[in-house]
């Protein structure tokens, strides 16, 4: 209810409050008063109650054509579908959208299929370079030893040809290469060794060991109970505590052990 309402409703009230009192006094005058009374109404009040009631309709008007659009409108202020006010897209319009969606899918489908194949290629060719260069560092390891033996052949063809028919300088001659390959095969052992993780391991003695050895000879023998690895002919290794090769041993056998 407006202010303007309030106000003319209590002047409504007070009027009649003093309407009764004039009554009372007139009923207490005795004889010679009119039996009926007008009631005392202030200039203007039934013409602004008439405006009041006019008003409240007018706003009772307004708040349901606001109550309507804000039920017309969606939550983003836009007049949702099958409402008054949405405009409905026609055949050919909805074709064009759905037809612009497809395309816009289309595209984006195929730039992900290329991201996708030029990713693959890209591993691919990854994957290769490290399969062809793997044993780079090993390699590169081997080439000093290549380099000693290459040096240790050279120095041994100059005391050759400086000995000619001097046997005592030919026989020094092939100690000097004899102790030049022992220098080279000990250097690389180690390095294989120290670097790589490759070991060679020696079997004379122990007891045989189908995952390590391989037996290539065997001989029978009362005085031991179990196989035991007589002599290595060919040293096994192992990389990082696993057998990459077997050595191959001969081994001695127990009489009964084929009974």
């Amino acid at each position: 209810m407006s202010r303007h309402h309030h106000d003319v409703h209590t002047g409504q009230q007070n009027a009649e409050k003093e309407n009764a009192a004039a009554e009372s006094a007139d009923s207490r005058k005795g004889k010679g008063s009119s039996p009926e009374t007008e009631p005392l109404i202030f200039p203007g009040a039934e013409k602004t109650a008439g405006q009041d009631r006019g008003s409240l309709h007018q706003d009772d008007r307004k708040t349901a054509e606001t109550d309507g659009g804000s039920r017309a409108a969606g939550p983003g202020g836009e007049a949702e579908a099958g409402s008054p006010g949405a405009k409905e897209l026609g055949p050919e319009e909805k074709i064009a959208c759905l037809e612009a969606e497809l395309a816009d899918a289309n595209d984006q489908y195929l730039r992900k299929a290329a991201d996708f194949e030029n990713f693959r290629k890209r591993m691919n060719q990854e994957k290769q370079s490290a399969i062809d260069f793997a044993n780079q560092g090993l390699l590169m390891d081997l080439i000093p030893v290549i380099d000693d033996f290459e040096r240790a052949i050279k120095a041994a063809e100059a005391q050759r040809e400086a000995a000619g028919q001097d046997t005592e300088q030919i026989s020094a001659g092939f100690n000097s290469l004899c102790e030049g390959i022992s220098m080279i095969e000990k250097r690389l052992v180690s390095q294989m060794e120290n670097k790589w993780g490759l070991k060679r391991f020696d079997s004379a003695g122990e007891t045989f060991d189908p995952n390590r050895h391989e037996a290539i000879m065997m001989e029978k023998s009362s005085e031991i109970n179990d196989p035991v690895v007589a002599e290595d002919f060919i040293k096994g290794y192992t990389l990082k505590d696993r057998v990459v090769r077997a050595a191959k041993v001969k081994v001695i056998m127990p009489e009964n052990a084929g009974q």
